[in-house]
Formats: structure tokens, C-alpha cells, sequence
């Protein structure tokens, strides 16, 4: 099966990439509020461990891959084309955990995670554990799209992939030298604390908060009314055993619903799972009549941080308010709202 997979994976890897069309709608509402947020991260971001060069590179990337979704939205196009565009600039950019820069497993290899949701119908696709997916988000829309499930995983997501066109490439491809150090580290200090304690759980309970997450995501509202959210990760350095996080999960990392409200988050994800997040946040807002601003505040520096949980979120509503709380020292994140400035920021304040 293996051998059979392989030959289907280098016949992948030579397939042309597959072009993203992204449609215009000539009846959109001109009076419709439209908006657009990115974050590339939440975690122990400290500003002197950042050059003026460095934090400069981040937010041109930032401030690239929010452009890229604000024109399809400018034009009249779809939220879900403008969260995809968006989230490829972040995936194809050293920067961020997802696509290139994507952290490392134990083993020293690359398993990527995205997800994408469908406000006007709910529809939602994932991809968990794969290796040789250039831009995870865009096989997460075609799970969404173009197949009867909502998450695929592993060595089947690829199988689809095949069927669907998607780039491939060597897992190689994902390599940087940062998180190639950082594994190392990771390890170290893992191996040295299971030698002493015999206890995988507290081996990486004790990493810092940096190893634990690193996400990339976007929402968007139309001028359709439409809302989407889309989340796109590498996961948790040296993570074994096959872990999955809460990206590709549906109401954990990631919830859209016209109405409502659009969430993607980025964290430390077994509490994302275990406290439903993006969902809560949605259904504080639905149910409670909450600003978007209240109940993203409310389940990120409350209810999440009580449990011990580490993370944040970009949060939209169908009015097009932006909420980007964050319960960390600091999350890449960039919101623009209508045709005004956009908003870049990485620290609480700036």
C-alpha cells in the first residue's frame, strides 16, 4: 500500500497547480458593511526579541495577505475566496506555523492541519496530518466542496488530493532552520524531563507556551452578507503520536455562520477542543444577544483563561465588527473594515 501510495505521490508532485478562480458577484450590495481579519499567531511574542527589521517583515506580510483578501471583497467577491487568498500568503511565508515555516513533529518531519467554513450553509471541510500539501486551506475546500465528508486525515487526504489537482510537494518543502532549532531544543528538554520523571504529559506540559501553537487564519464578511472562516496550521513542535489540535476541528478552531458571527483561533488546542471556542463564542452572540467583542473577550480572558488555556482569536459578526482578543503576551493580526486603513498589529497596542 505504501509503494502504491508513493507512485501515486510522485505522480502528484508533478501535477501543474491548480488554479484558484475567483469569482466577482456584479449584484453585490455596495451599501453591504464588508470586513476582513488575519492572524498569523498568538504566543510569548516579546517585543525585544524582535529587530525592527523582523517586525517590519511581519507586517508586510501580514499587510500583504490582508490585501489579498480585501480586494476580493472590495470587488464584490466571496468571503470564502478572500479567507483562502489570504490564508496562501501566510501558508507560502517562512513566518508563520503553516505551509513553509510549518514546526516540526518528534520524528523531524511536517504534519499539517487546515479547515474552512461555509457560513451561508454550514459547510465545512478539513485536512488533518498531511505531508506534501503545499497549501493545506485549498485541499480543506476541496474536502468541503468536492467530497460527501468533513475531515479527512493523513494518507487519504492526500489520495483525494491526487483526485482534485493539488499541488504536492517534498515534505522538505515546509523546512526552515528556526524551527528546525526549535525542535531541537524541544527535545532536549522533553527527553531530559521523561528520563527524570517517566511522564510524556508533564515532558510537554512544561515547554514553553511557544512550542505548544502557532496558527495562521482569516474571517471575512461580504457584500453579500456572507461569512467564512478558514484556519491553517503545522501544529505543536515535537508533537508524537499523531496529534491533531483544534485547527482542522469544526467549533474549536474554527466556526462560521451567516447571521452570526465567523472565529478562527489560534492556541494552545487541547483546550480549544475541550472548551468548543470558536462554537461558544458564536453561540454567546446568537443566543445571548452579545457583541461579538463581549463574548470572544468573555470566552478568551474568562472562561479559557481560568482553565489555563493560552490562545486567541480573530471574531467577526454579520455587521462586520472585528474582535481580536488574544489572552498571551502578544498575536500577528491585521483587520481592515470597509475601504479603510488597515489595522496591523502584533502587541496590545500596536
Amino acid at each position: 500500500m505504501k509503494n502504491k501510495l508513493f507512485c501515486r505521490l510522485k505522480t502528484g508532485l508533478a501535477i501543474a497547480s491548480i488554479t484558484i478562480g475567483f469569482s466577482f458577484n456584479l449584484y453585490a450590495n455596495d451599501d453591504q458593511p464588508f470586513s476582513i481579519a488575519i492572524h498569523g499567531g498568538a504566543g510569548t511574542i516579546n517585543e525585544a526579541d524582535l529587530s525592527e527589521v523582523q517586525q517590519q517583515a511581519y507586517r508586510d506580510k501580514l499587510q500583504q495577505a490582508i490585501n489579498a483578501g480585501h480586494e476580493i471583497l472590495t470587488k464584490g467577491g466571496d468571503s470564502l475566496d478572500a479567507v483562502q487568498a489570504a490564508i496562501n500568503v501566510l501558508e507560502d511565508s517562512p513566518l508563520f506555523n503553516a505551509g513553509v515555516g510549518a514546526v516540526y513533529t518528534f520524528d523531524g518531519k511536517h504534519e499539517l492541519d487546515a479547515s474552512i467554513m461555509d457560513g451561508r450553509n454550514m459547510a465545512a471541510g478539513a485536512v488533518a496530518g498531511v505531508t506534501h500539501i503545499k497549501n493545506p486551506i485549498n485541499l480543506a475546500r476541496a474536502v468541503m466542496e468536492k467530497s460527501p465528508h468533513v475531515m479527512l486525515y493523513g494518507q487519504g487526504a492526500e489520495e483525494f488530493a491526487i483526485t482534485q489537482g493539488m499541488t504536492f510537494v517534498s515534505n522538505q518543502h515546509f523546512d526552515t532552520t528556526h524551527r528546525y532549532n526549535q525542535l531541537l531544543d524541544a527535545k532536549r528538554k522533553i527527553i531530559k524531563s521523561e528520563a527524570k520523571d517517566h511522564d510524556y504529559q508533564a515532558s510537554v506540559n512544561q515547554l514553553d507556551a511557544n512550542y505548544k501553537f502557532g496558527t495562521v487564519g482569516a474571517v471575512a464578511l461580504d457584500k453579500q452578507g456572507n461569512l467564512a472562516a478558514g484556519t491553517s496550521t503545522g501544529g505543536m513542535t515535537a508533537k508524537r503520536f499523531g496529534r491533531i489540535g483544534d485547527a482542522p476541528v469544526i467549533g474549536a478552531g474554527n466556526y462560521a455562520e451567516n447571521g452570526t458571527c465567523a472565529i478562527s483561533a489560534t492556541g494552545h488546542g487541547e483546550y480549544f477542543i475541550r472548551y468548543n471556542v470558536a462554537a461558544d463564542i458564536c453561540a454567546r452572540v446568537k443566543y445571548q444577544q452579545k457583541s461579538i467583542i463581549q463574548a470572544a473577550d468573555e470566552v478568551i480572558n474568562q472562561r479559557l483563561a481560568t482553565a489555563g488555556g493560552t490562545g486567541g482569536v480573530i471574531a467577526i459578526d454579520d455587521k462586520g465588527n472585528i474582535a481580536t482578543p488574544f489572552n498571551t503576551s502578544g498575536m500577528y493580526r491585521a483587520t481592515k473594515v470597509g475601504d479603510q486603513p488597515a489595522n496591523i498589529m502584533i502587541w496590545r497596542d500596536k
